[in-house]
């Protein structure tokens, strides 16, 4: 495992990444220090799988605020909005490049004054944003207008979790007191609530991303059993469980290409699992020992995930998955076949009265050189071989 944390004082409550033009990935921070609370944006460089030691942006917020509660980030990487413990949500604006990068607060009206957010989320084509309280209020508004489509104080006792499913049509949302319901994203309809025995609890969620399973993966708490349950979301029914994590989750997350979901747990680990193969394929154990983890976020464009916890800060680990196909070795291996289609070929061509073996026939001329083929025909002098033709 490899893995680096920024050079940052005071303590980490909430973190997300930011996927910028020509695949390169940043990092923002909400952190309580002594004096106040900060919003920080890093860099994050590849090679050596690790944040810059000094940050690219920083926004300090006013007393009144209080500290960072949760974080989102727009899917375009030029939005950030942020839960504070007393002011409600702050909508900032990411302008720049790497020498000079800005944070710029925006107003955002209907966001002002909601008290803290536990939950905050982009939909996946980014119309959208979802907000739940600590007081179990969930609020779909549309983005940037922020026009609302749902405002229901009542719609948990309080919110746990959410995710938007792919084709961002609908919104899961999870509850402590373990219920889960499902909305329609166009009008904030109810559709559902998922079904659970008395002794069940479901607790967090995450909607398939991989575009060709409509699934929807929650960690069910059933005694002292911790599972991985699965709905079909065309039905609405669960198919099946498994134990992975074996032990309470405290976040989940699923990678943007939907091949891995992770898991991190309330002492430290966290495991990714193979979601074609329902597999684990990587462990972290005690990567924030003893502590819970509180931010568990895929890279966009590596296999990387960003951990975070209010003990060890800030940690991005490199995941010990097969490496993806880049664009240039996909056309690399295109033109190799290509070439070596070209070679056979050829090969083919002149070797080819000795492979099949014909028998040339007495007054069968022999097969033309392969460079009669190639050079340039001569233009032929008798232009019209049938001679004038009477009308």
């Amino acid at each position: 495992m490899d893995g680096g944390g920024s050079e940052q004082q005071g303590t980490v409550t909430c973190g997300s990444w930011i996927r910028r033009p020509e695949n390169v990935n940043w990092v923002v921070f909400g952190t309580k220090q002594s004096t106040c609370s900060v919003l920080t944006v890093f860099s994050y460089d590849p090679n050596t799988t690790s944040l810059s030691s000094s940050p690219l942006a920083t926004y300090v917020f006013e007393a009144v605020d209080g500290e960072p509660v949760s974080i989102a980030v727009h899917p375009s990487g030029d939005d950030i909005v942020c839960s504070t413990s007393n002011g409600g949500c702050k909508l900032f604006e990411l302008h720049g490049q790497d020498s000079n990068v800005k944070l710029l607060a925006r107003e955002s009206a209907p966001m002002q004054g909601i008290g803290p957010q536990k939950c905050l989320a982009f939909s996946v084509d980014g119309s959208k944003l979802a907000t739940g309280g600590l007081d179990g209020h969930l609020r779909i508004l549309e983005f940037p207008s922020l026009s609302v489509i749902l405002d229901e104080p009542k719609a948990h006792k309080s919110v746990r979790d959410m995710d938007f499913s792919l084709d961002s049509e609908f919104l899961a949302s999870t509850s402590t007191d373990g219920s889960a319901r499902i909305w329609k994203t166009e009008d904030g309809v109810p559709v559902t609530t998922l079904t659970r025995n008395s002794d069940e609890k479901i607790e967090l969620c995450r909607f398939s991303k991989d575009g060709t399973k409509p699934f929807l993966f929650c960690t069910v708490q059933k005694g002292d059993k911790a599972l991985t349950s699965v709905w079909d979301i065309s039905t609405w029914k669960k198919i099946g469980h498994k134990r992975l994590l074996k032990k309470s989750a405290a976040v989940m997350s699923v990678s943007k290409d939907g091949k891995y979901l992770a898991l991190g747990s309330k002492d430290g680990d966290i495991c990714v699992v193979e979601v074609k193969k329902m597999e684990i394929c990587h462990w972290s154990k005690r990567l924030h020992l003893g502590t819970c983890i509180a931010t568990l976020d895929f890279c966009p464009t590596e296999r990387v995930v960003l951990t975070t916890s209010s003990e060890w800060g800030a940690v991005v680990t490199k995941l010990n998955v097969p490496a993806d196909w880049k664009e240039w070795q996909i056309y690399l291996l295109l033109l190799g076949l290509f070439l070596a289609s070209a070679v056979a070929f050829y090969i083919f061509f002149e070797k080819s009265d000795n492979f099949w073996n014909f028998p040339l026939g007495k007054n069968q001329p022999a097969r033309p050189e392969f460079g009669a083929f190639i050079k340039d025909s001569q233009p032929s002098d008798d232009r019209n071989i049938w001679g004038p033709v009477d009308m």
